[in-house]
């Protein structure tokens, strides 16, 4: 005999029910009740600190849109299981890859698994295209921003979505009020460019690497701050790329130039192509040209000759973002955010005084 009793809604929820409790966030929550994540996580986990029609409310809402607490309320509330998604457009890049591993390290501290997905530079995102990205719905992230497809994704994410971003220098106009970390790279473009004028280079030239947006880069305005305020002329921004490739290919027409004897490259890898072009120019280094570099990658030290460059600590800001995450999550119970090192000239021997001119 077939039993025609109608199957109870919680014993057999229809594919519709399922698809949605799948796709219902602590986020969508507190949106929908008019609260925080945090408050949400705090009535999950009965704590205190609420008030009662604010609890009933959640409540109201959890039993409305069919949530069913999972291991990120648990995370968020301050339990065992945590985790993090790093979003980043290219782990091959000196200073990403050394951001992200200050980053893991960081979370692995702190008791966080890390997943990272990295973004198409061609492919603008939407909050949507984030979520997809997110190994569990309403995971916090961790951005590395340091160039447009970075930034993009950090526009995307709503103001009030759990997130940090490791960011190029942002202008004091342009600061978001958002958790975020950076080195000023503005200000030691300048100090090296100084640096250079003090070895009596009448000017500098630059090489530029591709900017976070259509604006020039900070370690390019540091430079022309530099040459400004010294009353020197400004060349026009030669125009390279990440590789060293992309430095030798817009290093050969200058470096032929006697009348260029100084070259500050955006990264040590233009610096590589610029010391390769000078090499075929027949220009010394650095008795005809002075070239120096940014990061202080590790084969700086044994380039021939070995290479000046500015050096920054990517992986400090690495942990420093994390821990602005983690303070963000759990603020009663995390210490404040590392500190990183600020940047440091690193004198080599690829610089040295401007040759001589008759006068």
């Amino acid at each position: 005999m077939q039993d025609h009793t109608p199957a109870r809604r919680d014993e057999e929820p229809s594919q519709d029910g399922a698809d949605r409790q799948r796709s219902v966030s602590i986020f969508d929550v507190a949106k929908a009740a008019g609260v925080s994540h945090q408050t949400v996580s705090r009535v999950i986990n009965r704590r205190p600190r609420v008030a009662k029609a604010t609890r009933e409310r959640v409540l109201e809402v959890i039993d409305e849109l069919g949530y069913k607490p999972n291991r990120l309320a648990r995370a968020l509330a301050g339990g065992v299981v945590r985790s993090v998604t790093v979003l980043t457009s290219d782990t091959t890049l000196y200073g990403a890859a050394l951001a992200l591993r200050g980053i893991e390290e960081a979370a692995r501290t702190a008791g966080f698994a890390v997943s990272v997905s990295v973004l198409d530079e061609a492919s603008p995102l939407t909050p949507d295209d984030i979520a997809g990205r997110l190994a569990r719905p309403g995971e916090p992230v961790l951005v590395i921003a340091f160039n447009a497809a970075g930034e993009g994704a950090w526009q995307a994410l709503p103001a009030d979505f759990p997130a940090a971003a490791v960011v190029e220098r942002p202008r004091e106009d342009g600061r978001t009020g958002r958790p975020e970390a950076w080195l000023d790279d503005r200000a030691a473009a300048a100090q090296a460019t100084r640096y250079l004028l003090g070895l009596g280079h009448r000017t500098v030239h630059y090489m530029t690497i591709p900017s976070t947006t259509t604006r020039v880069g900070q370690r390019a305005e540091g430079w022309r701050d530099a040459l400004t305020g010294a009353g020197r002329s400004v060349p026009g921004a030669l125009e390279g790329g990440w590789s060293p490739r992309s430095g030798y290919l817009a290093a050969r027409s200058v470096v032929a130039d006697p009348q260029v004897t100084a070259v500050l490259c955006g990264n040590d890898d233009l610096a590589l192509g610029v010391l390769r072009a000078a090499r075929e120019a027949g220009r010394d280094v650095p008795g005809d040209l002075s070239v120096m570099g940014f990061d202080d990658a590790p084969y700086a030290a044994y380039t021939h000759p070995t290479l000046t460059t500015v050096r920054l600590d990517f992986e400090g800001l690495g942990r420093g973002a994390f821990g602005m995450l983690h303070r963000l999550l759990d603020p009663d119970n995390t210490p404040p955010p590392p500190l990183w090192a600020e940047p440091d000239l690193i004198v080599r021997e690829s610089t040295g005084p401007a040759p001589h001119r008759p006068a």
